[in-house]
């Protein structure tokens, strides 16, 4: 089968699209084939080696923690799942991804795929979507009538965030990115909540706590930076870094299947290209919103 793999850490170069063998499943996974995969930042930063502390990759590595994909073959002891089922999932960072024709995927974080969009671009769903959600409820506590302030909404996390904190009733204040198409409005009074999604300086994440009412919340994905907090007046700093969860990605997908939460694809790409797009995005070329690449 083809997969795009590096057998060393660097730039977008080391990246090879290459033949591999087919993988075998063992206990309670199982084997896809793959409809699509994503690009997210974190894969850059993995194939850089900037992350061989939180997520310990074996080399070559294959990366895309996003999958999309049919069930082809069971392992022993899956129960839930047959051969044919249309699935989604988002795969253990730190395990063999899906920027390949088949890969193997731990049964448990496979969940149906929506049946309401290609079954491809439902693999634009599970991380962003996940982050979104976990950083909202979990850690923001965002309930109806709370002002949010969303930064990077213009972004793939940004535009779920956006849909969810609007349907959970708060009023969303977006700002975007200067290339980005999100809605953009000053806060003209204090927020509840900060969610920051975009990679700002120090400087600028700091002056986001000003904006937070006393007592309130900030939540950062940025996980290289620290988020700030104001002790006296009860402002709460908090770095998120999302889990894989099929039961929230299962509520995810009902969301869409009920026109509740829309899913946006910037650009569908052919797998071979990869290496390419992971040049792009290293020279700051990417649009805004979610790339995915399609077998």
């Amino acid at each position: 089968m083809k997969a795009v793999r590096f057998h060393e850490y660097g730039g977008p170069d080391v990246l090879r699209y290459e033949d591999v063998e087919v993988p075998v499943p063992g206990a309670g996974q199982v084997r896809l084939r793959v409809a699509a995969t994503t690009f997210n930042g974190v894969d850059a930063n993995i194939r850089g080696g900037f992350m061989q502390g939180p997520i310990p990759v074996e080399l070559p590595h294959t990366p895309g923690i996003d999958v999309a994909g049919t069930v082809e073959t069971l392992g022993d002891g899956v129960d839930g799942l047959a051969v044919g089922d249309r699935v989604i999932g988002f795969l253990p960072m730190a395990g063999v991804g899906a920027a390949a024709e088949y890969v193997i995927a731990p049964a448990e974080v496979l969940t149906a795929a929506p049946t309401t969009i290609p079954l491809a671009d439902a693999a634009a769903l599970p991380a962003v979507g996940l982050t979104a959600r976990q950083a909202l409820f979990e850690h923001a506590k965002l309930t109806a009538g709370q002002r949010i302030l969303i930064n990077g909404a213009g972004g793939a996390v940004g535009r779920y965030a956006v849909q969810m904190a609007g349907s959970a009733g708060a009023h969303v204040i977006a700002k975007g990115s200067p290339r980005s198409t999100a809605a953009t409005e000053e806060p003209i009074e204090p927020v509840d909540v900060v969610l920051n999604l975009a990679p700002v300086e120090p400087a600028q994440l700091a002056a986001l706590v000003t904006l937070i009412r006393d007592g309130g919340t900030l939540v950062n994905t940025t996980v290289w930076m620290p988020a700030p907090s104001d002790d006296k007046r009860g402002v709460t700093g908090i770095n998120m870094f999302v889990r894989s969860d099929a039961r929230e990605l299962a509520q995810l997908v009902a969301q869409v299947d009920a026109g509740q939460l829309r899913v946006d694809i910037a650009e569908r790409v052919p797998l071979a290209e990869l290496p390419a797009l992971h040049a792009r995005a290293a020279a700051g070329e990417l649009p805004s919103g979610k790339i995915i690449f399609t077998l």
